[in-house]
């Protein structure tokens, strides 16, 4: 199931996956890394985080945050565990993320994707986002969706 996210049951395990699945794969050097953490419960405070789990009560098995500015939805972050992947919670957390800004306006969406990432890469892709540009400072690519079309009959 996909919930929102519950911050005393849930942050715990959303900061274990992002230490775990996300940073190591930055580049970013490890002074901005170390802001970057200390920013995180702000940040998750902001925007929308849905969570992935089995049932209700369950820790979450992987999450997405988001972020919704005009017509743009921003996901900022997604990871699943590695004992959930390729069981569709990405794709479930994707697709309620994309429905949930097209339900409020959003025609376009964009993430940033490290440049080692080679499975998020072809993942988003799967999901019919393409590279928009490449930033070499963050050595991050820039991949965008249109959403209107995706959900008309």
């Amino acid at each position: 199931m996909i919930r929102y996210r519950r911050p005393k049951q849930d942050d715990a395990v959303i900061l274990d996956l992002i230490e775990k699945q996300l940073v190591p794969l930055s580049h970013l050097p490890q002074t901005v890394i170390n802001q970057i953490r200390k920013d995180l419960p702000r940040r998750l405070g902001q925007g929308v985080t849905l969570v992935a789990c089995p049932d209700y009560e369950c820790d979450p098995l992987g999450f997405v945050h988001f972020m919704l500015h005009g017509d743009l939805l921003y996901i900022d972050m997604l990871a699943i565990a590695p004992a959930a992947r390729r069981k569709r919670w990405g794709n479930m957390l994707m697709d309620r993320a994309e429905r949930f800004a097209l339900s409020r306006g959003c025609l376009r969406a964009k993430i940033s994707v490290d440049a080692g990432n080679a499975p998020g890469i072809s993942f988003y892709q799967k999901l019919g986002y393409s590279v928009a540009r490449y930033q070499p400072q963050n050595f991050c690519y820039e991949f965008e969706k249109l959403l209107a079309n995706r959900f008309r009959a």
